[in-house]
């Protein structure tokens, strides 16, 4: 009898049980704040998430398009609209006006291969947001001093820069990059703490940003030619050359 693999639910289920706890609220509830304000001039027909995070939909409840759609994993617990791997994609090419990455690279195995598959499906001038972890922050250390990852599964940790590198190289332009996450993954958070102590620093909470959004827009630059311009054939009268006002004299 085969011995069945348990590593990915156990995974997904430490990760839904850490989304319950207060910290994990407060991050939901705050980038759901954030992503609201980038999302403020994302219009058109479709915006798609790419990759779960959180129990439901907390980060699409706020877009502006005509319609949201979220696209997991198999064995997502949550209401998926499709079940899918984010490195390919069941969506036609150039349909969507508008995708979200919420730590999605990070808990990919090929984190650039999905970027591709994103870029084929993204229409263009279509928009990107991607939010993840700053390595060099002290959540991207918690997550490489942890066996299982911080938070639970997370296989990785991208600088902003080398997304924004990917980004270029596929020919997207950066519109926003901003930070966030300006409290510890120890700390502990009340209910009255609300979304500032994720959002901005404070007096009391002065740590570095421990998170990031990068904005990027995807340009398409089309092949104009050029037509060689042809020298203009000076007009012949009865054999000779007629004068023109750029002859010397």
């Amino acid at each position: 009898m085969p011995v069945r693999n348990s590593a990915i639910p156990d995974r997904d289920a430490a990760l839904a049980a850490w989304w319950g706890t207060p910290l994990g609220r407060s991050l939901l509830a705050a980038e759901s704040e954030l992503l609201a304000e980038a999302m403020e001039d994302v219009f058109g027909w479709e915006l798609l998430q790419i990759g779960a995070w959180g129990s439901a939909r907390e980060l699409l409840a706020r877009g502006r398009t005509r319609r949201q759609s979220l696209i997991a994993a198999p064995g997502f617990p949550g209401g998926a609209d499709i079940l899918a791997r984010p490195s390919h994609l069941p969506v036609t090419s150039d349909s969507i006006d508008a995708a979200l990455l919420p730590h999605t690279l990070e808990f990919a195995p090929d984190p650039y291969a999905i970027l591709r598959e994103v870029d084929r499906v993204l229409a263009g001038e279509g928009q990107l947001l991607i939010l993840g972890f700053r390595p060099w922050s002290l959540w991207g250390l918690r997550s490489r001093a942890s066996r299982r990852g911080f938070p639970p599964g997370m296989r990785r940790v991208l600088s902003p820069n080398l997304v924004r590198e990917w980004l270029v190289l596929l020919g997207y332009e950066i519109v926003t990059a901003s930070r966030y996450l300006h409290l510890g993954p120890w700390s502990r958070v009340t209910p009255e703490d609300g979304t500032a102590r994720v959002l901005r620093p404070g007096l009391t909470y002065p740590l570095p940003a421990g998170a990031y959004l990068l904005k990027a827009r995807k340009r398409v630059y089309t092949m104009t030619p050029i037509r060689p311009r042809l020298r203009e054939r000076p007009a012949v009268l009865g054999g000779l050359v007629k004068p023109t006002t750029r002859s010397g004299l």
